[in-house]
């Protein structure tokens, strides 16, 4: 199966050599090439791609303000936002976060790095970021909550969770795989999927990375501050 890949950033060279990495690979192809947030959600709109490479800063409609258009269609439940950008320490990409991306990468990351994300996006199997980046989020999560806002209401819907969908999901937000949740919590990988997918339902979350924000918002788990 091939990843459509869309691509938006107001830079064309950049553009560019985006484009000519990605469709060099024989699983991944370019659908299309987006100037700006506006632009990005009428191509998600017309190509459905199964990735957005979305620069956070372009003029007028930015890629936070895409990505929140991107996530609320319903028509597009299955497109997956990767944040691109130049500031890894920046609060946008924390909101990026929140409006339904599925994480992001620094655009001084290696090739083989960006390659990575898109398939590890396009499969909805991690959050996008190094551990050190993770822990930044995870900070960033910490100080926004004030005990009123979605964190509290979050906090109040784990009591949906059963135990083990709860464990699961503190193992989620410390980045792991089915595969190392499953040896970690000695049952089978399915089993893993399982309690993962219903506690995305539960929680009303797109994908993994949406489950890891709810984890600290909710303050299900605690942010490292070292």
């Amino acid at each position: 199966m091939t990843i459509r890949v869309l691509l938006a950033d107001d830079q064309a060279l950049l553009r560019s050599a985006f484009r000519v990495l990605v469709d060099s690979e024989p699983d991944m192809e370019v659908v299309g090439e987006a100037s700006d947030g506006a632009e990005a959600v009428r191509l998600a709109g017309e190509h459905t791609p199964d990735v957005v490479l979305m620069d956070i800063r372009m003029p007028g409609t930015d890629g936070l303000a895409a990505t929140r258009l991107i996530s609320a269609d319903p028509a597009l439940a299955q497109v997956r936002v990767v944040i691109l950008t130049t500031f890894e320490v920046d609060d946008y990409v924390v909101q990026a976060l929140r409006a339904g991306a599925s994480g992001f990468l620094g655009k001084g990351s290696e090739p083989e790095e960006l390659l990575n994300a898109i398939r590890v996006a396009a499969g909805g199997e991690a959050l996008l970021s190094p551990a050190a980046t993770k822990g930044l989020i995870a900070r960033f999560l910490a100080r926004g909550d004030d005990g009123d806002g979605p964190g509290s209401a979050r906090a109040e819907r784990l009591g949906a969770l059963t135990g083990r969908e709860r464990e699961v999901l503190v193992q989620v937000a410390g980045g792991h795989s089915n595969d190392e949740i499953a040896e970690r919590l000695e049952v089978s990988p399915l089993t893993v999927k399982t309690h993962v997918n219903r506690a995305m339902a539960k929680l009303g979350a797109r994908d993994r990375a949406q489950l890891v924000v709810i984890a600290y918002e909710s303050g299900l788990v605690r942010p490292r501050m070292d």
